[in-house]
């Protein structure tokens, strides 16, 4: 199953939204279960660099079925994913990508959101994931 093109248009709305009350530009990307990219929204003033890191981003989160900021806590020197960040063509290992999972449990997709702090990028992503569904999986073996 994956995202379908109408919950990624309300994502991206919802994340939009929450970027506006923050008063932040940013670059959102919804991409589906198999991480291909399915919808792109870039504010008017966000930065050229955000356009890669929040698809990244997405893309980090669905390849591994957690929030990149959970992933950056395993991958620090001495963590059991030390130097993953530099596979499957460059992932992003701090905060801004989220899985998003429909009420079945099953993960459709991810949000991936650059432009700012990663506290406010977070915060956006967490906007629109929960738009469209709830953006944690089950527990898994990496989880800490």
């Amino acid at each position: 199953m994956h995202v379908t093109i109408a919950a990624a248009e309300t994502a991206i709305e919802a994340a939009r939204k929450r970027a506006v009350e923050l008063g932040t530009e940013m670059c959102i990307a919804i991409v589906d279960s198999g991480a291909n990219l399915k919808a792109f929204y870039r504010m008017d003033d966000a930065w050229v660099g955000s356009i890669d890191i929040a698809i990244k981003k997405a893309k980090t989160a669905v390849f591994f079925g957690m929030p990149t900021g959970q992933i950056g806590k395993l991958s620090q020197p001495g963590g059991s994913l030390f130097g993953i960040e530099h596979s499957n063509e460059g992932l992003i290992t701090f905060p801004g990508g989220l899985p998003i999972v429909d009420e079945k449990g099953v993960l459709i997709g991810a949000i991936g959101v650059s432009g700012s702090s990663v506290e406010n990028d977070h915060a956006v992503a967490q906007a629109g994931g929960s738009a469209v569904g709830v953006c944690d999986l089950p527990a898994h073996p990496w989880r800490t």
